[in-house]
């Protein structure tokens, strides 16, 4: 029996940051991820994907976000199940609970916080005759390491923000790169849109629309698309065909917990500490929908600030907690170590 403060069901970024601060509360905790490493999404999906809209940060690539959170809560010790999904729960008397995974690895704490981001997640493929035979030998749906298409024809179908996205990044890596859209509008960000057209005035993207993929050819590897535009038909030759057609979520055994679901997220309360209608259990970050719910890492970052302020309480009863900040208190590690805020400079006048 592994037994923690808070055992925390998901280790992407929001789950990661919970840890650092939890432990600023002095809160030991535990997280159990499906994933055979920490990082969620933005480790298994997307590593070299950059992102912009974390505060202090103009550009990190996902990896690099998970390697600094992962850095910045070790000092408090968090321990990991990784490889293992969350199955079933059971709240004991006391109001404590014992979550077991699905290779039987119990773990038993006051407070369950759900940071499970999407939940398990299949991306959604198109409908093609003989697109299984072609996986892994020329179809890919996620970009692990752009490395991969270095020199290389590729063929991108999607009208998202990650269709779009990649498209750009990989118009500096790839030797050639189209991007297929069934519709003349995308539903990604505007800037994404106005550089892909640039690129495309400029010679580095191959914009088809409205059109789609509508088979695949080669022996034994991919080595062409099938095109459709408007009731014709051309043949495309590329090293890989991405179709990024976004995730398709599942909550998995945690939507048979009791939980109040609505559209595959669950329900918390928002106007006090994001948790859900069992008493001890949160949810944080995407897994968590209320009114006015944005899907941004920085907002799960907050979310999981307040959770932990809630979890205190819960398991230090009656106890008060005064807020320092970090720059006034510094941060004393469950290792032993240190970091002391700087102190305050006086400059007397005389």
């Amino acid at each position: 029996m592994i037994k923690t403060d808070i055992l925390i069901i998901g280790a992407g970024p929001t789950g990661l940051f919970a840890v650092f601060e939890a432990g600023l509360l002095k809160l030991k905790c535990h997280l159990i991820d499906a994933l055979p490493q920490p990082g969620g999404q933005c480790a298994e999906i997307y590593p070299k994907k950059p992102i912009y809209d974390i505060p202090g940060f103009p550009e990190v690539l996902a990896g690099d976000l998970v390697d600094n959170l992962m850095e910045q809560c070790k000092q408090f010790e968090p321990g990991f199940t990784l490889g293992e999904r969350a199955e079933t729960i059971e709240k004991l008397e006391d109001g404590s609970f014992i979550v077991t995974t699905n290779k039987g690895t119990k773990h038993h704490a006051r407070v369950v916080a759900i940071a499970g981001g999407l939940g398990s997640f299949e991306p959604r493929k198109p409908i093609l005759d003989n697109l299984e035979f072609y996986e892994e030998n020329g179809v890919e749906y996620f970009i692990k390491n752009p490395e991969l298409f270095r020199g290389k024809r590729v063929v991108i179908s999607g009208g998202g923000d990650s269709a779009l996205d990649w498209s750009i990044f990989l118009s500096d890596v790839a030797s050639q790169v189209t991007l297929v859209h069934r519709r003349n509008e995308f539903r990604g960000a505007l800037d994404s849109v106005d550089k892909v057209q640039e690129l495309k005035k400029a010679g580095k993207i191959n914009l088809i629309t409205p059109a789609e993929v509508v088979s695949l050819n080669g022996d034994k590897t991919l080595n062409s698309v099938t095109i459709e535009k408007e009731g014709e038909t051309s043949i495309l030759e590329t090293d890989f065909f991405i179709p990024l057609f976004g995730l398709a979520p599942k909550l998995g055994p945690i939507g048979d917990w009791g939980l109040e679901i609505e559209k595959n997220a669950i329900k918390v309360n928002n106007a006090l500490d994001y948790q859900t209608n069992i008493p001890g259990i949160f949810a944080i970050g995407d897994v968590n929908t209320y009114p006015g719910k944005l899907k941004l890492i920085l907002c799960g970052f907050h979310e999981a600030t307040l959770m932990c302020q809630a979890a205190y309480q819960i398991i230090n009863p009656g106890k008060k907690y005064v807020l320092k900040y970090t720059t006034v208190s510094g941060i004393d590690g469950f290792d032993g170590t240190r970091k002391e805020a700087p102190k305050a400079v006086v400059k007397s006048i005389e």
